[in-house]
């Protein structure tokens, strides 16, 4: 899906494009090349390098090489945004994300708990736009806590490719290991694990890496599990008091990638939508990707960059700009001009 954001618009706009995908997941960006292939794309336009950290300090530090997007962790992504900009190319590099959802006590219930459970444990978490914080203000902590806890501890985790999945495996055995070393963290930091999800088999599938939908109560800002991006799916509720506690308490967090703030009141909508310090806003929307026509990405530690992905952002970002300016025989006034040019 990430690749897709660019590479159109790249050779859209007249480039040839290189992908070098993750080396966890290095087949997928192969099948594109095959089907731009088979559609009559001409050979070089994309290309696909395979290959880790040596590789892509090759691809920065390449002089053919003028402009570099790149999604992943913000260590990375500093480090991208850094060395690329060192060697002279334009750099848009998306981080990290801790995503926050703000549930008003007026927020209908039942979607409420829908969007939470869809967003933190759709794609098992492993994805920037999950909703990692539930920001629950006011007494609709004690009415969506065991909503949520109950969904999480009764979804169906089964092997990805089963079409009645609600939640497949993480990505490697590494993976699993600090999504539970996260989860281990956050009792020992005191909260609450309203939904443990791991240890769990599945059948036919024993020495999968799972885990299931995990959800913690009376989460704080101190703790390790709110702090940190976790990528996997555990939920961690924070209470406040309200509105204001909820978006001061997001607006001080390092990342900036996307948040929703689930309410019936408008002006609580427009007031949140206008201060909150995020790059991407939904109102009453749990993952708030904006359409094509519009730029992807987050703010503070969550991008380096002055260009969004995709939309008029992106088309910018693949292009440069060219002013031409023009004057006609019959339109040249006789004499030397001594002034700035204007236009007359």
């Amino acid at each position: 899906m990430v690749p897709m954001w660019m590479f159109p618009v790249a050779i859209a706009c007249g480039n040839c494009f290189i992908l070098k995908p993750s080396e966890r997941d290095p087949s997928p960006s192969v099948f594109m090349a095959e089907l731009l292939r088979q559609a009559g794309l001409p050979d070089g336009v994309f290309n696909v390098v395979q290959g880790d950290k040596v590789a892509v300090d090759a691809l920065l530090a390449h002089p053919d090489v003028k402009a570099v997007s790149f999604v992943g962790s913000t260590p990375i992504a500093r480090h991208v945004y850094e060395t690329g900009a060192k060697h002279g190319k334009r750099v848009q590099a998306l981080g990290g994300a801790k995503n926050h959802m703000v549930v008003m006590p007026d927020a209908n219930l039942e979607q409420a708990v829908d969007a939470l459970v869809g967003a933190a444990y759709g794609s098992a978490g492993e994805r920037c736009m999950a909703i990692s914080v539930a920001v629950l203000v006011g007494d609709i902590a004690d009415r969506i806590v065991p909503l949520v806890a109950a969904r999480a501890r009764g979804l169906v985790v089964k092997n990805g490719m089963e079409l009645d999945a609600e939640m497949g495996p993480l990505v490697t055995k590494e993976a699993k290991a600090r999504v539970d070393s996260y989860i281990a963290s956050g009792l020992g930091d005191g909260a609450t694990l309203a939904a443990d999800g791991r240890g769990l088999r599945v059948k036919g599938h024993e020495e999968g890496f799972f885990t299931g939908g995990t959800l913690f109560d009376h989460v704080t800002p101190s703790m390790k599990i709110y702090r940190e991006e976790i990528f996997g799916p555990v939920l961690s509720c924070v209470r406040v008091a309200d509105f204001e506690a909820a978006l001061k308490l997001i607006n001080a967090h390092e990342f900036g990638n996307g948040v929703a703030c689930f309410t019936s009141d408008g002006n609580v909508a427009r007031e949140f939508a206008r201060r909150v310090e995020v790059g991407m806003v939904g109102i009453n929307v749990p993952i708030p990707v904006p359409m094509a026509w519009h730029g992807f990405g987050g703010w503070k530690s969550s991008m380096f960059g002055d260009m969004h992905a995709y939309g008029e952002e992106g088309v910018r970002f693949y292009t440069r700009q060219k002013s031409v300016m023009q004057r006609w025989p019959a339109s040249t006034p006789k004499g030397a001009e001594f002034t700035m040019p204007t236009s007359k």
